[in-house]
């Protein structure tokens, strides 16, 4: 068995939806849901909340990466704009990449897409750094 990329246990939610997370740095975050049906909306489609779940989950670890030690951060502001669907039974393939890191925010963008490549949504989040 691998050793993870990123210590789930701290993100319980995102455990309990199945997050992988595959790649986690300070200047990328990847991930992977696999889309199963309690994570649905009606006619098998990935809910938009599992989506903007899975978002703000990477956005918020590639913002955790890229904070000063002992500090930790919490989502400000997050806007999401649903291009596709993913089906039940597929996956989604999420990349988030650092728009701004500052003192006390960091914006991050967001990527979902289906293995296939055809585009989901694009997230776009602010993180705020709290004590």
């Amino acid at each position: 068995m691998s050793t993870p990329v990123f210590d789930l246990d701290l993100l319980p939610f995102a455990a309990l939806m199945g997050v992988s997370v595959t790649h986690a740095a300070p200047d990328r975050v990847e991930g992977r849901l696999v889309v199963r049906p309690d994570l649905c909306t009606a006619g098998g489609i990935l809910h938009g909340g599992a989506a903007m779940a899975l978002a703000d989950t990477l956005g918020a670890i590639g913002a955790f990466l890229s904070t000063p030690e002992g500090k930790r951060t919490t989502t400000l502001e997050s806007k999401t704009n649903f291009i596709g669907s993913a089906k039940v039974g597929s996956t989604v393939v999420a990349t988030s990449t650092p728009l701004h890191v500052g003192r006390r925010s960091s914006v991050w963008t967001t990527r979902l897409e289906t293995e296939d490549g055809k585009l989901v949504a694009v997230v776009t989040q602010t993180q705020m750094t709290v004590e």
